[in-house]
């Protein structure tokens, strides 16, 4: 029962060329790098929907998808249809993802970024049921961070403030500060996430039928 009632949480930057995936675009440019950005969202929106609903989703977005600037503004919007759509709160990453798991209301929520358009329906809504045993369940990625949690209510995110984000002990460190604060933690699988060039060609090789891997390949011949 936990994984149907289970909200969707999407915590994403409006993908505005220079404003996102700056890592990416070093290897890029500033332009590629958005269009991957807005590709990736655009997979994860989808996967968000199939497992769950619109009804049961939610954006916390920094940004507008109204912008002019925003790379597939116009697509990304119509996926978003039927969604509850939130500002981010300013503040730290791990502040503004506690507010943004707080913005869903009471039930169990998983919360995914941008950087990881491999991630299925089936991934997500396994953390879901994760749920049922565990207060948390954490999903870590390759580089050392996490790509995805689930809680069981809201307020169990509260431990994320004072975690330390964007770190090669994220990961290590948010599961620290989730059992320190009383919370029974579990594992969800881990993935690649998007920061590099080199990434981006692993993830858009595990999900060849994907946005992000068109997108990619769309890049990559022309950086050839």
């Amino acid at each position: 029962m936990i994984a149907t009632a289970a909200r969707m949480l999407v915590v994403a930057k409006a993908p505005v060329p220079g404003r996102v995936k700056t890592r990416l675009a070093a290897g890029v440019g500033d332009e590629a790098a958005a269009g991957l950005a807005a590709a990736a969202l655009a997979d994860t929106l989808a996967a968000a929907t199939a497992a769950v609903g619109a009804v049961r989703c939610v954006l916390a977005l920094d940004g507008d998808l109204a912008d002019p600037a925003v790379v597939d503004g116009p697509l990304l919007a119509s996926l978003v249809e039927g969604w509850r759509v939130v500002p981010q709160v300013a503040g730290d990453l791990g502040v503004r993802l506690a507010a943004a798991h707080a913005a869903c209301g009471p039930g169990p929520v998983v919360q995914v970024g941008m950087d990881t358009p491999q991630a299925t329906p089936d991934d997500l809504l396994a953390v879901a049921r994760g749920l049922a045993e565990d207060d948390a369940v954490l999903g870590p990625a390759v580089d050392g961070g996490w790509w995805v949690l689930g809680v069981r209510d809201p307020r169990v995110a509260a431990a994320l403030v004072d975690v330390p984000m964007s770190t090669p002990t994220t990961g290590a460190d948010t599961h620290t500060a989730l059992l320190a604060a009383g919370w029974r933690v579990g594992t969800a699988a881990t993935l690649d996430d998007v920061d590099t060039a080199d990434d981006a060609a692993r993830v858009a090789a595990l999900a060849p039928g994907s946005r992000f891997a068109r997108r990619w390949h769309e890049v990559a011949g022309v950086r050839r």
